[in-house]
């Protein structure tokens, strides 16, 4: 897979309310499937396995399996490329032009 068609899925994965509350979730710790169908009120098991399907293609969750159950582990490192590809140098020019700002204005006039 190219790492454009990657960075589709995780954007896709990331686009739905329902999908990012789930990772919002996973982010202190792991839950089993069991867990997140209990907190997420409204959903019923088969839509939730879609939702976590999703995810796990994107590689935001990392599924292992315990006996009968099945463990959802948050995997911050496609978030991580996201940042560092799209959010990070954007924001590094917003600081910048901050900063020339500040001091322009800081500058006495003549």
């Amino acid at each position: 897979m190219s790492s454009v068609e990657y960075q589709d899925r995780v954007f896709k994965a990331l686009a739905a309310p329902v999908r990012r509350r789930m990772l919002d979730m996973l982010k202190d710790e792991p839950h089993t499937t069991g867990t997140l169908c209990a907190r997420l009120d409204g959903l019923d098991r088969c839509t939730v396995m879609q939702h976590l399907k999703v995810l796990e293609e994107a590689d935001l969750v990392i599924v292992q399996r315990r006996g009968r159950e099945r463990w959802n582990h948050l995997n911050p490192l496609p978030i991580k490329q996201i940042h560092d590809r799209w959010i990070g140098p954007y924001a590094a020019r917003a600081v910048d032009m901050l900063d020339r700002m500040k001091s322009a204005l800081e500058r006495p006039s003549a």
